[in-house]
């Protein structure tokens, strides 16, 4: 068993629209971002989180499940999207096109 002086504290982080939450943990040096999520024991908070299909992050970089974790550093856990960008991006575009806001053949905005 390890004491205190050979773990060290992370974050695991799971925010929704409407709510977030944070939870610290301690741990031994070697554990990864999937184990730390684990031992957060956040899903009982969430048990809508998939932790075989979950992606994770370390401030805004999406990691592996085995990335090993150093001190100070904190885990995010995040959300599937809803919808896809490119197609929100295309859907947007071909309304404008039918308003008559942009020329149907250069994609330019019309005065």
């Amino acid at each position: 068993m390890s004491n205190d002086t050979d773990t060290f504290p992370i974050d695991v982080i799971y925010a929704l629209p409407e709510q977030q939450k944070v939870i610290s943990v301690r741990v031994a040096p070697g554990t990864t971002c999937i184990e730390a999520v684990t031992k957060s024991n956040i899903v009982a908070f969430f048990p809508e989180i998939d932790l075989t299909n979950v992606k994770l992050g370390i401030f805004s970089r999406q990691v592996k499940h085995h990335e090993v974790l150093v001190a100070g550093q904190r885990v995010e856990i995040y959300r599937p999207l809803i919808a896809d960008p490119k197609d929100v991006r295309r859907k947007r575009a071909e309304k404008a096109k039918d308003e008559g806001r942009i020329n149907k053949i250069t994609g330019a905005k019309v005065s």
